[in-house]
């Protein structure tokens, strides 16, 4: 995203890197309040049409750097967690080409220990066909997961920073 952007926008955005619907007005609002408090962000009222009077959010130089910088942070509960990995893809257009690469090192090496983790218990695991099932279905996630992250990793080898908009649908 580039420029400041109304609430409206944030909220959906959120709701889509989370993998959810749009996010509610209490979780968005209150944070954009106190973010334009902060040193890294600033909101600016623009002149209203026709008597509507929406706020504009933007992150300063300063707020950029410290979400670039949270963005590279890995730990390791941040790499188990899927909705941890979307929002950083999402915002790869902020990142440099080696953090987007560590980054998916770091989540597909995490999905590799994961589909070996399933594997050894299916193997191990005296489960009837309706266990089998969920593991299948697991495996088959990670599986999924997996080839996405590669195919990212290629996608994250051309691109360079900030030259990302491309819509596909």
């Amino acid at each position: 995203m580039e420029g400041p952007q109304h609430g409206y926008v944030l909220k959906k955005l959120a709701g889509l890197l989370l993998g959810h619907d749009d996010m509610h007005n209490n979780l968005v609002y209150p944070c954009s309040a106190d973010s334009s408090k902060t040193p890294g962000s600033r909101s600016a009222r623009p002149t209203a049409t026709l008597g509507l009077k929406r706020d504009l959010y933007a992150l300063t130089a300063k707020g950029k750097l410290e979400l670039v910088q949270r963005l590279a942070r890995l730990t390791e509960k941040e790499v188990s967690s899927e909705d941890q990995f979307r929002v950083r893809v999402g915002l790869f257009s902020m990142l440099d080409r080696d953090t987007r690469e560590h980054i998916l090192d770091r989540f597909l090496a995490r999905r590799q220990a994961r589909f070996e983790t399933i594997h050894a218990d299916m193997a191990a695991m005296n489960a009837d066909a309706w266990g089998y099932s969920v593991l299948r279905f697991y495996l088959s996630q990670v599986r999924a997961e997996r080839k996405w992250i590669t195919a990212l990793k290629r996608e994250a080898g051309e691109r360079r920073k900030g030259k990302n908009r491309v819509v596909e649908l």
